[in-house]
């Protein structure tokens, strides 16, 4: 029978344990993902209750429960690669009760889904100050899980050296015309109309 020498089994030992901590560090992170997530469903669902702060008319405030979200999915956190575009391309985006909003194009993110390529445009809102790009989108669960009219997505301001950026789908939210009410909404433009499924982020209102 072959004996370890010393060195060896504190070799393995040593593997043992980077290999552990890695794997906790990853569940860790991946825990503290899910827990943000979860807090930030939760703050969401106390702004709706609150009557001054929600967008449900307020005769559905009483009887509100939740909202309703996909279950959160690792693979729908998308690393997409970035291409910027020129300063001063604007786009008018019409609102769903007349007139139009302005936006910058800051770049297009691209990434691959099932072996077909999908690009997105990036906006930047240009009467706003925020320190996100929006990304109003449509893909084929609208009107069939979620909200018809598409749903909304903030997104990090990558770094001016970057070459990639996030598009977390499980945080896509609904516009507020989906609750009723008189809002008026951007709808998403024809660029960033997906032609696959989104099972992630915010379901519909209701059914």
């Amino acid at each position: 029978m072959a004996i370890l020498s010393a060195p060896k089994i504190l070799l393995g030992l040593g593997l043992v344990f980077v290999v552990g901590y890695v794997a906790t560090d990853l569940l860790f992170n991946d825990d503290q993902y899910l827990l943000k997530l979860k807090q930030e469903r939760k703050q969401k669902n106390e702004q709706f209750r609150g009557h001054r702060t929600s967008p449900l008319p307020e005769e559905l405030h009483e009887n509100f429960d939740s909202l309703r979200y996909y279950p959160p999915q690792a693979l729908w956190r998308v690393t997409a690669e970035l291409q910027r575009l020129p300063p001063g391309d604007t786009i008018s985006l019409p609102l769903t009760e007349g007139g139009a909003d302005k936006y910058t194009r800051f770049a297009r993110a691209s990434f691959q889904w099932q072996s077909h390529q999908q690009t997105v445009t990036l906006l930047r809102r240009v009467s706003k100050t925020d320190s996100t790009l929006f990304l109003p989108f449509t893909d084929r669960t609208n009107g069939r899980g979620s909200y018809g009219g598409g749903r909304y997505l903030d997104v990090e301001t990558p770094g001016r050296r970057d070459e990639q950026v996030i598009l977390d789908f499980n945080r896509a939210y609904n516009p507020y015309c989906a609750y009723g009410g008189n809002f008026s909404c951007p709808m998403p433009p024809k660029e960033n109309w997906l032609n696959i499924e989104v099972p992630a982020g915010e379901k519909s209102y209701k059914d």
